[in-house]
């Protein structure tokens, strides 16, 4: 058989596609199911669907986001730059994309101080800027969740393609819609816990790929046989813009301009899109920003350690029998891991690949489903068209949408799989259109004094500042012709991608400060602010105060910390919510955010990598072994916060659960979740 031809046979693409998203929504019911029964939250009810009733723990939030983040493109794209540039495209990827959550942290403290009670970030918006504001971004946001889908789509159908043969479009399809089968079950909490499935799996099948191919594995099996090939494949075929020709090196031009394109990217790719916002709505306010660390830091790990051992395995691999001919266009559709697997294990690594690309699509594709779902319901829905929506109809609404937006899904990777478009260019195309927006949209919730019409002219001159630039910088470099290949080079993508968030945050930010704003939030913290809170003389002026009046609980049970209690009901997570609520305590959180962002962006950016580019050092065995076992200590590090930590931080809701089932074992219906059993802090 040709190593280009399918390694599985034709069922085994429709069978996981298929199968797994069936035993995922088989899963997501006895989930339910269960949630229903032992504990007092129930899917039915619309702020626990779109938002978990805001009362996850870090632990779930970060594996939410780790899941969330981990897309098509994470494994794939990331494997591809490391084809093409050697060890500094695993570092680009995964810290240019890793410092975006670390940042949103800032937001999400923000969110919770300036309007804990929002349930899209576009709500903030309205709420501070008006309806016209509110529809440009609207624009910006579901173009975001549009591009995200379809990169989503178009790396999973191409990878399933390429290893088993499956037709692609009928895996543009499937995929979403075994997806929104599950999300409409379970609503957002439900969905956090199979992303923690998901989370727990692709960590174990990383580290089984680590482990083959940096010890077991007779085609490579050592550090020093991966640092021969890597050589040889080097002088017979130098990288250009890299030292000495090296994929052993950091000193790459392509690999350094790469990692300016992700930046700016995946900050549009988080900060406007409503799936990130979604897990710091769901989670505690005593902990969002916890989580947001703790989620971006574990993150890095996966494309780091993923790509660093199948992207740098499908070059030193290159001329062997097994191992599959990549062209430029099977690079840019991400192919390289999905070759490298199947040569080095052959039908079960191509298994094995196709499974965790599988869930990694999944999990990402629930995140933008329920994205979506949040932004038409209350966004388009209750805002447009039906302001006195009912919790049913609501609900209602947002089933519906669910189900309207992964056919959709199907539709745009059906369009742009037609047109040529492929994942990579996507993935570098993003911030061309999108960045522009990151700059006022992070204004608006943290800065009193952005300006309205500045920030909304900001993001529309940011807009057309960076697809002209685009399209200038392609004509210039290629004569004139402007195709589907000439517009995605790197060159040509970082202009625009420069244009577009230097020109949006510019403009927003000296408007600002020549036409200074004073706004003072008061108009979003009152966003879908519960009843009982407007009520009594002190509610308007310290909307908070009613929960921290008594300084003696107050220092029994202090704001900045997590209660061990188990929040098993909506009731117990609003009476949690509204302690946490603390505007000193949320101040601090902010505070810790930035320092703590701030900090690990300048040396996942500037002081580990840049040092090392200028240093030109092309690494012996020992700095590749180096800078491989780091990788693999911080994949340990990272598997133990997102699949240990949650089990950990959950336990005593764990054991409640647990306690009801053996209750309805050996006691009929005794083990039924009873709100007044539960403990009143919980």
């Amino acid at each position: 058989m040709s190593a280009n031809e399918p390694v599985l046979p034709q069922g085994a693409g429709y069978g996981v596609v298929v199968g797994i998203g069936l035993f995922f929504s088989a899963f997501m019911l006895c989930l339910t199911a269960i949630q229903a029964r032992y504990t007092g939250f129930s899917p039915k009810n619309s702020e626990e669907f779109n938002s978990a009733s805001r009362s996850v723990k870090p632990g779930l939030i970060a594996s939410g986001i780790v899941s969330a983040w981990t897309w098509a493109a994470t494994l794939l794209q990331s494997s591809a730059v490391a084809y093409k540039d050697g060890i500094s495209g695993p570092w680009w990827y995964g810290s240019g994309a890793t410092v975006q959550v670390l940042l949103f942290a800032q937001l999400a403290a923000k969110l919770k101080l300036n309007a804990p009670h929002a349930h899209t970030w576009l709500e903030i918006v309205a709420a501070r800027w008006g309806t016209v504001a509110h529809l440009v971004f609207m624009f910006f946001g579901l173009a975001t969740n549009i591009i995200v889908s379809s990169m989503l789509i178009l790396g999973g159908s191409a990878t399933v393609n390429a290893l088993t043969g499956m037709n692609t479009i009928a895996a543009c399809f499937l995929i979403p819609l075994g997806v929104a089968i599950y999300v409409v079950v379970g609503g957002m909490r439900a969905t956090l816990l199979c992303d923690y499935t998901h989370t727990t799996v692709l960590f174990a099948i990383i580290f089984v790929f680590v482990y083959t191919v940096y010890a077991t594995n007779d085609k490579i099996g050592s550090f020093s046989a991966m640092h021969d090939l890597l050589t040889k494949v080097a002088e017979a075929e130098p990288v250009d813009g890299n030292a000495h020709g090296s994929y052993l090196t950091m000193r790459s031009k392509n690999g350094l301009i790469f990692g300016v394109i992700n930046v700016i990217g995946n900050f549009a790719t988080v900060f406007q899109d409503q799936a990130y916002w979604q897990r710091a709505i769901a989670s505690r306010p005593a902990s969002c920003v916890k989580a947001y660390l703790l989620g971006g830091i574990a993150w890095f790990a996966i494309p780091f350690m993923f790509s660093t051992t199948l992207g740098l395995s499908a070059v030193a691999l290159r001329g062997d029998p097994a191992m599959r001919t990549l062209t430029p266009a099977d690079v840019s559709a991400g192919l390289p891991a999905s070759a490298a697997a199947a040569a080095l294990l052959g039908k079960s690594g191509a298994a094995a690949l196709l499974i965790v690309l599988f869930l990694a699509v999944t999990s990402a594709t629930s995140a933008e489903l329920i994205a979506v779902s949040s932004i038409l319901t209350y966004d388009v829905y209750k805002k447009y068209f039906n302001p006195h929506a009912t919790e049913s109809q609501i609900l209602k609404v947002s089933h519906a949408m669910v189900a309207i937006f992964a056919i959709v899904m199907g539709l745009l990777g059906l369009i742009f799989f037609y047109i040529g478009i492929s994942m990579g260019w996507l993935y570098e195309f993003m911030g061309v259109v999108l960045g522009s927006a990151v700059v006022p949209i992070a204004m608006c919730i943290t800065w009193r004094k952005a300006n309205k019409w500045g920030s909304i002219c900001g993001a529309i001159a940011g807009f057309c500042a960076g697809v002209v630039a685009w399209l200038v910088t392609t004509s210039a470099l290629n004569g004139g012709e402007l195709t589907v290949t000439t517009t995605g080079g790197d060159l040509e993508m970082l202009a625009g991608n420069l244009a577009s968030i230097g020109v949006g945050g510019i403009v927003t930010v000296v408007t600002s400060l020549i036409w200074p704003d004073d706004f003072d939030f008061e108009a979003t913290r009152a966003i879908n602010r519960p009843m009982h809170k407007e009520e009594g003389s002190d509610a308007r002026a310290s909307p908070r105060s009613a929960s921290l009046d008594d300084s003696a609980s107050e220092k029994k049970h202090s704001p900045t910390e997590v209660s061990l209690e188990p929040v098993v009901s909506s009731r117990a997570a609003a009476e949690e919510e509204e302690r946490e609520l603390d505007p000193v305590a949320l101040n601090k959180s902010f505070s810790i955010a930035a320092w703590s962002s701030v900090i690990l962006t300048l040396v996942m950016l500037i002081i580990i990598p840049l040092p090392l580019f200028f240093a030109q050092t092309v690494y012996g065995v020992g700095g590749l072994t180096a800078w491989v076992v780091i990788g693999m200590i911080w994949a340990f590090c990272s598997a133990i916060a997102v699949v240990l930590y949650p089990l950990w931080e959950s336990r005593a809701a764990l054991a409640l659960i647990g306690s009801g089932i053996i209750k309805d074992i050996f006691t009929s219906g005794g083990g039924k979740y009873v709100e007044s059993r539960a403990h009143h802090g919980a």
